[in-house]
């Protein structure tokens, strides 16, 4: 008989992002990773406006970063 393992607990915060003001777009970035004051979306060219989501917390693990675990 085999048992499933829990999946594991990804730790979210509240991270700040813009986010694509297109309605037919769902584009986003974090805020943390971009380079301009005002960013356009990377996939339709539509403004962006500031919002925070629930996601991940990231860790910088050499040149990439990754989810911390917990």
């Amino acid at each position: 008989m085999y048992r499933r393992q829990a999946p594991e607990i990804i730790p979210e915060e509240n991270t700040a992002v813009w986010s694509c003001t297109n309605e037919g777009c769902n584009g986003w970035m974090r805020t943390d990773f971009t380079f301009l004051s005002e960013p356009v979306c990377p996939l339709c060219q539509a403004s962006m406006g500031q919002e925070m989501r629930m996601l991940p917390i990231l860790n910088q693990a050499g040149n990439s970063f990754v989810a911390q675990r917990s």
